[in-house]
């Protein structure tokens, strides 16, 4: 069984929940407190083992190929502050150190289907990662999309990473049939996109991370347009009845960042873990609730 070491992030979407930011600025670089989202799911990859990425943008969003470019000014001035901006050019530099980046872009928005369909020549006949870009799920001590790679190695079967979402959320997400292996680890027979209340299987949704064969692009070639997209979750459901997928209700706490509310309990929660302003938050945030 081959080894999963590509992974795909689709950053394409317009981000029209988040206007008028988004205007100028992808949702996908909002900082939670001095780094952006986009950052936190390359690192998680890469300490998945992840060696390359690509990330489906479009137009417009070109800053996101900036943010992960080398930028040699920058670095000069860094390097000559000398022991001072060592951590701070560690920061700008890791990334580009430890994975390989490339880019495509999706010309029309037709779908998350459509927009992993750019990646098909990038991961071949590999099985691979696929990471929605507004979707920051964090595990210091074992990264989500290491969780979904052990269910694939032990399984040999797609994955989907899941969590329990309030039956008021379930018909704007989609709903997993699934019955338990072991653990956190679900067979999963079947999946439905924003079912209505009848239609729902669990309230087990899929959020963010998959692991995926190269199946999956015959597939998508087969699926059929919905609402006028093409939805990556269509072709999954055809997977899930055929070959059977495997579900892991992953552990690790998700932040939306395409949604305000999302947003700023990442930044709230986030710059309270924060090692130079935790502490000095923490003390704010308790004299601000007093006022509430």
């Amino acid at each position: 069984m081959k080894k999963v070491t590509k992974a795909v992030i689709l950053a394409a979407g317009l981000g029209t929940r988040m206007l008028p930011a988004t205007k100028s600025v992808p949702k996908e670089l909002f900082p939670i407190v001095d780094k952006p989202a986009l950052q936190y799911i390359v690192e998680e990859l890469v300490n998945s083992g992840i060696e390359d990425i690509m990330i489906i943008i479009s137009r417009g969003k070109t800053l996101i190929e900036d943010h992960f470019d080398k930028s040699p000014e920058l670095e000069e001035r860094l390097i000559a502050g000398g022991e001072k901006k060592k951590a701070l050019l560690d920061s700008v530099q890791s990334i580009a150190k430890n994975v390989k980046i490339c880019y495509a872009r999706q010309k029309e928005m037709l779908g998350t289907g459509n927009a992993l369909m750019e990646a098909r020549s990038f991961t071949g006949n590999d099985p691979f990662v696929v990471c929605y870009g507004d979707d920051v799920i964090i595990n210091d001590e074992y990264p989500v999309t290491k969780q979904l790679i052990d269910a694939y190695d032990e399984t040999g079967k797609g994955v989907v990473g899941v969590q329990a979402v309030t039956p008021e959320q379930i018909t704007s997400y989609s709903s997993m049939k699934v019955e338990n292996i072991h653990d956190n680890v679900y067979d999963l027979t079947d999946m439905i996109e924003k079912p209505k209340p009848e239609q729902v299987f669990s309230l087990f949704s899929c959020l963010g991370r998959m692991v995926l064969p190269a199946k999956i692009y015959d597939l998508l070639d087969k699926t059929t347009f919905n609402n006028g997209e093409i939805f990556l979750t269509d072709a999954m459901k055809v997977l899930s009845n055929t070959d059977g997928m495997v579900a892991v209700d992953f552990i690790g706490k998700r932040y939306d960042m395409g949604n305000k509310l999302g947003v700023m309990e990442a930044q709230v929660e986030m710059a309270l873990k924060h090692p130079e302003i935790g502490e000095g938050f923490r003390e704010y945030l308790k004299e601000f609730c007093k006022t509430l």
